[in-house]
């Protein structure tokens, strides 16, 4: 019985083909989704070896192309589109040329000789309010000096910094 209904459904598949895709064309609201979704069908009947007692061959084939269009659509909803995949390939390297690593190398060396410079004093309180974010009264209270002492040193280190960075410009 399942090879002759298999046989049916399939000449029933051929001889109804426009009616079928005309129906589910209207049912999903894209021709190209019903299509797409008949051509699946067809494969699956192709490829099916038997089936069960089917009542109604209409009601069954236009169910399998339901089936067929539903995992169409959720098929390629895991897929990127065209544009999707070009505007990935399109970002940008973010990464530093060798000519900005070795700048910023560069940089770091004459940073680092310049606060070789400062006083022992200035530099201890340079990094510890901009390196370490320590407030002043902190540093202060940590070094025995004033709130005012460590603000005038502060200003003293920029300075020696705004000097030096003219300097390496100029």
């Amino acid at each position: 019985m399942s090879d002759q209904a298999l046989a049916g459904i399939r000449r029933l598949f051929v001889e109804r083909y426009e009616d079928l895709k005309e129906r589910l064309t209207r049912y999903l609201g894209s021709a190209d989704l019903a299509g797409d979704a008949m051509h699946d069908t067809w494969l699956r009947l192709a490829l099916t070896e038997s089936i069960g007692v089917v009542q109604s061959q209409q009601s069954y084939l236009f169910r399998a192309a339901l089936n067929a269009a539903a995992d169409r659509r959720r098929n390629d909803g895991r897929h990127l589109s065209v544009a999707e995949i070009d505007s990935l390939l399109d970002v940008a390297d973010e990464a530093p040329t060798p000519e900005q690593i070795v700048l910023a190398r560069s940089e770091l060396e004459a940073f680092k000789a310049m606060l070789a410079q400062l006083p022992a004093r200035r530099r201890t309180i340079f990094l510890a309010a901009r390196l370490h974010n320590i407030p002043r009264q902190v540093i202060a209270d940590r070094l025995g000096v004033s709130r005012r002492l460590v603000a005038k040193e502060l200003l003293l280190a920029h300075k020696a910094f705004v000097e030096r960075l003219k300097e390496m410009k100029g």
